[in-house]
């Protein structure tokens, strides 16, 4: 059956990846000595800690937990965040600078809409977070595509030479979502001076900021007294208290861009669930130390992961950090190949760089071919060391 009409640019963007991937999980059989071992989603599979829990079951008995909130957010989570992030970056923040949105993805959405129109153009460095690029194509915005260098991290000369009067922001992610880069303070730097120099918004994603292997703070930006100019922060809850469904997150920028975006915000969902919200403003006042020993260790298992590929013949980790390993496998197959291949061969689930870049048909130079992204953050020690077992045993 053909169903018409179909919009234009949603038929033009790709499927969502993960869920592509579950669908090859549909046609495997995983024997009872290997069972699935599922690497593919940048997601804790575990609870919230239990205090957070009871928190959140007292929260439902109240009738405003049930209610529309405010469209930017509940004030004192607002205020949290203000009066935390001043703190953590050593800057000046307020109250009227925070959103809260439902989740990080929607505090991108709406800070693309607040900046960029159909037929202008943002700087997305490649590999890319696939959401990211999604939502580009389909408001119709072109992705300006800024190839990484060493170190998957990129450079604002390489991205200064892609300007034009259609480019509207630059957006940068650390610790990067696919590769778990973390942008060094003086790139980030180089890219504000650009955004300024340019009248750019520069949107960073800092969803895992909460995993940054620095003790001191991920940057400096925030220092600036005129970092409103042009700095627009996301940040996500869902990762740091295992809040995922409950899609809670949050735009730092102007009040003035801020205004903009309540206008996307309230045509999508109204406001963000209180309930989630409630949650974060409890992990903010009392989870410090689960916070703390959370990062130690994912950064323990980072040092795992990175012993494993120096093990690992013919692998190559690219970069690691965060949730993430990015690699590249020594297989004369494209990385989508090799991704169905280790689910049938070896219970195995990642995902391939052809989800995170632009293939040798699209344009691309053909690294995405070659890549995969490993979320290893959901694997204990014995789960990683199933990983490289079935890597090692793996050969097509």
């Amino acid at each position: 059956m053909t169903i018409q009409p179909l919009g234009k640019n949603i038929q033009n963007t790709f499927s969502p990846p993960v869920m592509e991937a579950r669908r090859w999980l549909e046609k495997a059989v995983f024997p009872a000595d290997r069972p699935l071992l599922n690497l593919s989603q940048a997601a804790p599979v575990d609870p919230p800690p239990l205090s957070l829990r009871e928190a959140m079951a007292g929260h439902v008995f109240e009738d405003d937990s049930h209610l529309y909130g405010p469209v930017l957010g509940l004030p004192a989570l607002r205020a949290e965040i203000a009066a935390q992030w001043s703190d953590i970056y050593g800057g000046d923040i307020h109250a009227e600078d925070v959103a809260i949105t439902s989740g990080c993805n929607q505090a991108f959405c709406a800070a693309i809409s607040a900046v960029a129109s159909a037929g202008d153009a943002v700087i997305l460095p490649t590999p890319w977070y696939f959401n990211h690029k999604m939502w580009l194509d389909m408001a119709g915005i072109e992705a300006r595509l800024l190839p990484c260098g060493d170190g998957m991290v990129p450079d604002p000369a390489a991205a200064e030479a892609l300007l034009d009067d259609k480019v509207k922001a630059i957006i940068l992610v650390t610790p990067n979502n696919p590769t778990g880069a973390e942008y060094p303070d003086g790139v980030l730097h180089g890219f504000a001076r650009l955004a300024r120099k340019h009248k750019l918004a520069l949107i960073i994603d800092e969803t895992y900021r909460d995993f940054h292997s620095m003790d001191g703070p991920p940057h400096t930006l925030f220092s600036d007294p005129d970092w409103r100019n042009e700095i627009i922060h996301l940040y996500s809850f869902s990762k740091v208290y295992h809040l995922t469904g409950h899609r809670v997150g949050a735009m730092v920028t102007s009040p003035e861009r801020l205004a903009q975006a309540e206008k996307f915000l309230d045509s999508v969902a109204i406001c963000p669930n209180p309930l989630g919200q409630k949650a974060a403003l409890f992990g903010l006042h009392n989870l410090t130390k689960f916070v703390s020993d959370e990062r130690l260790e994912i950064l323990r298992r980072k040092e795992i992961v990175e012993d494993g590929f120096k093990a690992l013949p013919g692998w190559k980790l690219l970069q690691s950090g965060a949730y993430f390993a990015f690699v590249e496998h020594p297989f004369d197959l494209p990385s989508d190949i090799v991704a169905q291949r280790l689910v049938a061969e070896q219970s195995l689930l990642i995902l391939p760089g052809t989800m995170f870049g632009p293939t040798k048909a699209n344009g691309g130079d053909g690294s995405a071919e070659k890549q995969l992204r490993i979320a290893f953050a959901n694997a204990d020690s014995d789960g990683l060391a199933t990983l490289f077992a079935r890597l090692r045993a793996f050969t097509p």
